[in-house]
């Protein structure tokens, strides 16, 4: 388990993983990438395939430090949250300790940007103390697309409701979430791109530098073998057409370009550049 760092003009991103080698989660959501489906396609090996076929996969967050800014994309699963998947139940992971080993201390940071509030995206917002679920990031601003918290808050089924009370609402309840655009800019190096089709308002994060240029997906591409099948769209994707959509555009727009793309939930090398693969793409690292 290691922490990748990329380096985007004058932006540090760094990795920080709490779940490595995701596989059966990852397979599970994407049902027609099964064992030859998936070993006919070579260059997914060794980051993101096994040669059996099995897929790899991530949960993992991602630090963008600017000139002046400390910004955490996306919290994971977290720790001590009741989930009725029984490996992210009640958790208890060095989350926190990666984290401060990677050398950024809770209190550095001044965002936290939650690219949709799925389970494994929003439950580091909150931690576990003295009886309460507490701002993790105490100093920070925690933005959130405001289409984004809208659909959730109207329509939350029982997973999401349980990840509203004890990850959502009290960042809200403590003052600290703000409700955004979905193409608003945090800095003069990070903004926000919608990406929707997964969620109603999923974005992704755009970091532009002296020159340079990365994405941070989220979750509009899960697996890099969504980049050799475009419709494949994952199973909790809230609109599948309008998901694949999404990535034919994205895709498209940075094919044969120097655009560093880093995969929220890639596992192995997490990021690469999008190039053409006879009428589809592949992710080169």
């Amino acid at each position: 388990m290691g922490n990748l760092s990329w380096q985007i003009g004058d932006v540090k991103v760094t990795r920080v993983v709490e779940i490595e080698s995701a596989g059966n989660i990852i397979g599970s959501i994407l049902p027609k990438a099964r064992g030859e489906a998936v070993t006919q396609i070579e260059w997914l090996v060794p980051h993101f395939a096994e040669p059996d076929g099995k897929l790899k996969g991530s949960i993992q967050a991602f630090v963008v430090e600017t000139p002046d800014r400390h910004i955490m994309v996306d919290t994971c699963i977290g720790n001590d949250k009741p989930r009725p998947v029984p490996a992210w139940n009640k958790m208890q992971t060095t989350f926190l300790n990666e984290l401060e080993n990677a050398g950024y201390a809770r209190n550095s940071f001044d965002t936290v940007l939650c690219t949709h509030m799925h389970v494994d995206h929003v439950g580091w917002n909150t931690m576990w103390v003295d009886g309460k679920w507490l701002p993790t990031f105490s100093q920070a601003r925690y933005l959130v697309a405001e289409a984004e918290y809208n659909h959730w808050i109207d329509d939350a089924d029982e997973m999401q409701s349980a990840v509203n009370s004890d990850s959502v609402f009290p960042i809200m309840e403590a003052g600290l979430m703000d409700l955004v655009p979905a193409t608003h800019k945090v800095c003069d190096e990070v903004t926000l791109v919608p990406t929707h089709g997964h969620t109603p308002g999923h974005v992704s994060i755009r970091i532009q530098s002296n020159g340079e240029d990365a994405l941070i997906t989220g979750d509009c591409v899960h697996h890099p073998i969504q980049m050799a099948h475009l419709d494949w769209s994952s199973t909790f994707d809230t609109d599948p057409e309008a998901a694949a959509e999404t990535r034919r555009e994205l895709f498209a727009q940075f094919v044969d370009t120097p655009t560093l793309i880093i995969g929220t939930h890639f596992s192995g090398a997490t990021a690469g550049r999008i190039v053409k693969d006879g009428d589809a793409y592949r992710l080169n690292v």
